[in-house]
């Protein structure tokens, strides 16, 4: 096998096959309602290879798929990119079905004819995490004893540390009364 440049092993790595269904949210509430038929609820089937970036922060869709799916604006935004600063617009209500899991998000408009991109946001939130060596998806589990939904309050994080310190300190050689540390006490 050749070997490969950084770069083109990160762009060969992140793309991960994974059907995406990407519904108008809006649409769908309108049709639960009964004030749309269902048949006329705007929805894409994106059965292309995706590209899924843990650097990205939130789902990235095409132009022509944000404007087939009739999704409203909610706001021009600052964006970081590898080219720079610069600004994009940001939708609202793209409902996300992935590998069975569903969630609602908001976008970021990409140029037209380019791929999806799948950030951090709703990996997290559906739990799904990208195998990259086999570039695909795959589920997290969520059954009872075994699940990736984790929910600690500060006090039962607090209770579960030593009163001094939190792990992210003691894993950083710092004491635990230092501005940023939530576990001080």
């Amino acid at each position: 096998m050749a070997s490969l440049t950084g770069r083109e092993m990160a762009t060969a790595l992140g793309k991960v096959a994974a059907p995406l269904t990407i519904t108008n949210y809006a649409d769908q509430v309108e049709a639960e309602r009964g004030h749309r038929q269902a048949a006329d609820v705007r929805s894409v089937r994106l059965d292309e290879v995706i590209i899924v970036d843990t650097g990205a922060t939130t789902l990235a869709l095409p132009a022509d798929v944000i404007a087939r799916l009739g999704l409203a604006l909610r706001e021009e935004v600052p964006i970081l990119t590898a080219a720079g600063p610069g600004t994009a617009r940001l939708y609202r209500d793209a409902a996300l079905t992935v590998l069975g899991r569903e969630g609602t998000f908001d976008c970021i408009e990409l140029p037209v004819r380019t791929r999806p991109l799948l950030g951090v946001i709703p990996l997290e939130a559906l739990g799904l995490e990208p195998d990259l060596r086999n570039q695909q998806l795959r589920r997290l589990p969520r059954e009872p004893g075994n699940t990736y939904f984790t929910v600690q309050t500060r006090r039962s994080w607090r209770s579960a540390r030593p009163a001094t310190t939190c792990g992210s300190c003691a894993r950083r050689n710092a004491t635990a009364n230092t501005i940023w540390c939530r576990g001080a006490v």
